[in-house]
C-alpha cells in the first residue's frame, strides 16, 4: 500500500487563543515537530500540510506538500478533502493529523495503517468516542467527503457511515503507544503545559500573554 499523510493545521485554534502551528515545542514549533514525527512513518514527499487561506506558516521541510481549505471554518473533513485532493493520485492511503499532537508516535501510525485490510477507513473508537484525527483513509473516499460537504453534513461520524469503516478499540493500540500519546490534542493552555512536562521540553512561551 502507497501511503501518506495528511496534517492538518487550519483550525480557528478558540481554546489555545492562538495559532497552535506556531506553538514553541523545544527546538522546534509544534507543526515542524508533528511533521517531522510523521515523516518517521510516511515518506516526507506524500506528506501535505493543509492550511486555511492565508495561514502563515512556519519553514517546513523540503518535499513537504501544502494545500488549503476551500472555505474557513468548515471542521476537518474540509482539511480532509484538500490533503485527499493532493495525494489522491500518489497514495492508496493517508494517515490524517491535527498539527497539535506533539506526543504523536510514529510506531502509531504504523499500526492504524496495518488495521485496514479491506476497509475505506479505520479510526481509533474510545466508547462513542471517534478520533477522526488519528485514523487513515483509503484516497478513494474523496467523492465522499465531497458528497458530504456539498450537502453540509460536516461531522466526520457522517463520512464513517457512508464508506467500510473499521472502529478499532483504544486499547488495542496501546501496544505501541501505553499512554495513549498520539491521541493527546493540545487544544488549550493545560494540554499545551501537560505536553512540554511530558516531552521534557522546556517552556519558552508565556502562557499568560497567549490571548495577546
Amino acid at each position: 500500500m502507497q501511503r501518506g499523510a495528511i496534517i492538518l493545521c487550519g483550525g480557528g485554534s478558540t481554546r489555545m487563543g492562538r495559532d497552535k502551528a506556531t506553538l514553541p515545542f523545544g527546538p522546534e514549533l509544534m507543526l515542524q515537530r508533528v511533521v517531522r514525527l510523521v515523516s518517521e512513518a510516511v515518506a516526507r514527499d506524500r506528506i501535505v500540510v493543509v492550511a486555511a487561506p492565508g495561514q502563515e506558516l512556519p519553514d517546513l521541510p523540503n518535499k513537504v506538500q501544502l494545500a488549503r481549505d476551500a472555505h474557513k471554518n468548515r471542521g476537518p473533513l474540509e482539511g480532509l478533502a484538500a490533503g485527499l485532493r493532493t495525494l489522491s493520485d500518489q497514495v492508496e492511503a493517508v494517515y490524517a493529523t491535527g498539527c497539535d499532537v506533539p506526543l504523536l508516535r510514529p510506531l502509531f501510525i504504523k499500526r492504524m495503517f496495518s488495521q485496514m485490510d479491506e476497509y475505506d477507513i479505520a479510526v481509533p473508537r474510545d466508547g462513542k468516542f471517534h478520533h477522526p484525527l488519528a485514523a487513515v483513509y483509503r484516497t478513494s473516499v474523496l467523492a465522499s467527503v465531497e458528497q458530504l460537504l456539498d450537502a453540509d453534513r460536516l461531522r466526520p461520524f457522517f463520512l464513517f457511515q457512508e464508506v467500510r469503516t473499521r472502529e478499532v478499540p483504544i486499547d488495542q493500540l496501546r501496544a505501541v503507544d501505553p499512554e495513549l500519546s498520539s491521541l493527546a490534542n493540545c487544544n488549550d493552555e493545560q494540554a499545551y503545559r501537560r505536553a512540554l512536562q511530558q516531552a521534557g521540553a522546556e517552556e519558552t512561551t508565556n502562557l499568560t500573554n497567549l490571548h495577546e
